[in-house]
């Protein structure tokens, strides 16, 4: 497994490829936006962690762009705390976010959880289907009638999920614990502004969903069409 770490403070980025070399993991490394864009184009990369603040070329910005021609996961660094912030970088592609300064213990885990789930592929088939959508696992993204629709990490893992599962309802609490896979307090709304991409993409009407529903007061389901 790859990963490249982001950002322009050397001694950061020292300590995280350290700890994360201990877990087995291959490093590569880059300290401003345009060598990150470069790296990330031409290397088989598992995850990417990438600070918000970046020289040449910002963090988000470098996200929006990786987006275009990769759904590798990625992990936001940020050290605002402002929730607008970490929100925004969800809307710019990123599947999860971290703020500065941060326990190592805590990034290590998220690594784990991230990779677990992007890399794992279904036990005894290649696509699921409910209805008219359909999943591909090898390549990670969804059909619907004659439309392909690319997703990112976050995106196909809930997806996978909502069309395993047609008509069972799960709370945002629910969400965090199956797709994140650690304790994650105080920011379910992560759950829905990746709902609410998922939804653009795959909803004709994203404003009038046919597909991913909100049960009020609940959480969220799939329903068959």
């Amino acid at each position: 497994m790859k990963i490249l770490i982001v950002d322009d403070e050397k001694l950061l980025v020292k300590g995280i490829k350290f700890n994360l070399e201990q877990d087995g993991y291959e490093i590569e490394t880059a300290y401003d936006g345009e060598e990150a864009l470069k790296l990330a184009r031409d290397k088989s990369l598992s995850l990417i962690i990438l600070d918000l603040m970046l020289p040449k070329i910002d963090g988000l910005t470098v996200c929006q762009k990786v987006r275009e021609f990769s759904n590798v996961p990625i992990i936001m660094l940020t050290a605002k705390a402002e929730d607008m912030d970490k929100i925004l970088g969800l809307e710019y592609g990123a599947d999860d976010y971290l703020t500065k300064p941060f326990n190592i213990l805590e990034l290590k885990a998220r690594v784990k959880a991230i990779i677990r789930r992007s890399s794992s592929a279904a036990p005894d088939r290649s696509t699921v289907r409910s209805g008219d959508v359909e999943l591909d696992y090898n390549l990670r993204r969804i059909r619907i009638g004659d439309r392909s629709i690319e997703l990112t990490s976050k995106e196909f893992d809930l997806c996978e999920l909502f069309v395993s599962n047609p008509g069972k309802v799960y709370s945002r609490e629910n969400l965090l614990d199956i797709i994140w896979g650690y304790d994650y307090p105080g920011d379910i709304r992560t759950v829905d502004v990746h709902v609410r991409r998922l939804r653009e993409k795959i909803e004709p009407n994203a404003a009038s969903p046919k597909y991913i529903l909100t049960k009020w007061g609940v959480g969220y389901y799939f329903k068959e069409n």
